[in-house]
């Protein structure tokens, strides 16, 4: 049930006797802030759900969460953190582990890292939440036996996971694929939503540019909308830059806009189009293979990605 705070507390999974390190994992998102009480491996003890609104309200009913399992004397062993971005990742600077230049207001320069580490006394390794669901995706989803694969989630924003040999690129800080500059669409006129540079991918292909281009959502406009053809293209010249630059050997494509039916087949036909057959390796021949939906559902693939990252944290203690 809700509380007056719209904090939704599910209780999931409660087995005491394992004896895998305790991890907190936080999945912090622009909407909502998953915490939850996790085993090493992924098995959720306890989560709960918490609406995102100003940082003080929204971390005071994180902390609360696990307080309450603090005082009964249950200690995480890490903290894993799978947060909305940009964020600061480099290990040098003091800022390290906080959100920087967001539009979302009140949220620039809150230091995640620092509060959960504060909190639960216990290291603590933070990344974006697209790179931990790409990590959740190699252990049990959809880039299973991919060594170099992409993760790219398509909604609110545009963001982009890049993972090689196990771990994401994200040092000394995280790529902003969704900002990168693609070319336009012959027919498209639309300035673009980015409040930084209007027309950049996020800003021609976001589920809100969607919504204020054609002035209504993306649920609402139906299947033969010319708004699909314009998605398929930027979306394709996003792979399509990513696989000149990185050649991974998947590309996963999620997010709520990739739950319109058929739009996946046409950024693979728009993205062969592009291509043009140029240089392309054995992955890149068969785009039904290297342009896929995620294979993670529940738990989340962020949430089950900041546990991964608190596993990696208590790897480095070792």
């Amino acid at each position: 049930a809700k509380t007056r705070s719209g904090r939704l507390v599910t209780k999931v999974i409660h087995s005491p006797t394992d004896s895998k390190p305790l991890i907190a994992a936080i999945e912090a998102g622009g909407t909502k802030f998953i915490c939850a009480l996790a085993r090493a491996g992924g098995e959720v003890l306890d989560q709960t759900r918490i609406e995102t609104r100003d940082p003080a309200s929204t971390l005071s009913d994180c902390a609360a969460f696990f307080q309450k399992h603090l005082s009964e004397g249950v200690h995480p062993a890490a903290v894993g953190i799978a947060s909305f971005g940009p964020l600061n990742l480099d290990t040098k600077d003091k800022a390290f582990g906080s959100i920087i230049s967001t539009p979302k207001p009140g949220w620039s320069g809150v230091q995640l890292l620092r509060f959960f580490a504060d909190l639960c006394h216990a290291p603590v390794a933070i990344d974006t939440d697209v790179n931990a669901a790409a990590l959740a995706e190699e252990r049990i989803g959809a880039a299973q036996g991919c060594d170099t694969f992409c993760y790219m989630t398509v909604g609110t924003g545009i963001g982009v996971g890049i993972v090689q040999a196990g771990r994401t690129l994200s040092s000394p800080s995280h790529g902003e694929v969704g900002h990168m500059r693609i070319p336009r669409h012959p027919d498209d006129d639309f300035p673009g939503v980015c409040s930084y540079h209007g027309d950049c991918a996020e800003g021609l292909a976001s589920g809100p540019a969607i919504a204020e281009r054609w002035g209504t959502s993306a649920a609402h406009l139906p299947d033969d909308h010319p708004a699909w053809a314009f998605e398929a293209y930027y979306l394709a010249a996003l792979c399509n830059n990513l696989i000149y630059m990185f050649r991974p050997e998947r590309i996963i494509i999620g997010g709520g806009v990739m739950i319109r039916e058929g739009l996946l087949d046409k950024v693979r036909v728009a993205l062969k189009e592009m291509m043009a057959g140029y240089a392309l390796s054995a992955y890149e021949q068969d785009l039904s293979r290297l342009i896929v939906p995620p294979a993670l559902d529940i738990p989340p693939p962020g949430l089950l990605g900041a546990v991964l990252l608190g596993e990696q944290v208590l790897e480095t203690q070792i």
